[in-house]
């Protein structure tokens, strides 16, 4: 069977959630959405959003998953950390910034992998928090970024591997 490719919670192995901080474009965040799904992974979004998710555009995004994504809506990072309570070495902080790559990211049971908004990045506040637990994707200087669902997708899917 396919799922069983993926070391998901249901096998009781590996734990991941994506968190978007601030998303701004509906069709990254369906997108992201049907990639937790497919992955067996949670996503968090931590307001505020740049789109209504009552929107149609979110569900075509997601196409006739939607429905099915493992979603939790809030209304800023405290009360996500606090409910949350992610250990220290569960939380990976994605940002072009970063000195060290999603190669070094280690392998945790519960893993939380936060991203920034898709023109803002993630607020300094969390930047300075988690520098250190903070990865990049390599690009060339060719381009400026990666899409964020394209990133989202990488990340979660790396984070995957045994390491």
């Amino acid at each position: 069977m396919p799922d069983q490719d993926i070391p998901v919670n249901r096998s009781g192995q590996l734990e991941r959630h994506v968190v978007l901080v601030a998303p701004e474009v509906h069709w990254n965040t369906g997108n992201i959405g049907r990639t937790c799904l497919g992955a067996g992974a949670h996503l968090h979004l931590v307001r505020p959003l740049g789109f209504s998710l009552d929107g149609k555009q979110v569900k075509r995004a997601g196409l006739d998953y939607w429905d099915k994504v493992s979603l939790k809506v809030w209304d800023d990072f405290d009360t996500f950390l606090s409910e949350m309570k992610p250990g220290d070495n569960e939380v990976a902080v994605l940002t072009k910034t970063a000195d060290r790559l999603i190669w070094e990211m280690p392998s945790p049971r519960r893993y939380f992998l936060v991203f920034g908004s898709e023109t803002r990045g993630l607020p300094v506040s969390i930047l300075e928090a988690y520098r250190h637990v903070a990865y990049r994707i390599p690009i060339t200087d060719d381009i400026r970024c990666l899409n964020l669902s394209t990133a989202a997708g990488i990340a979660l899917y790396h984070s995957l591997q045994p390491v």
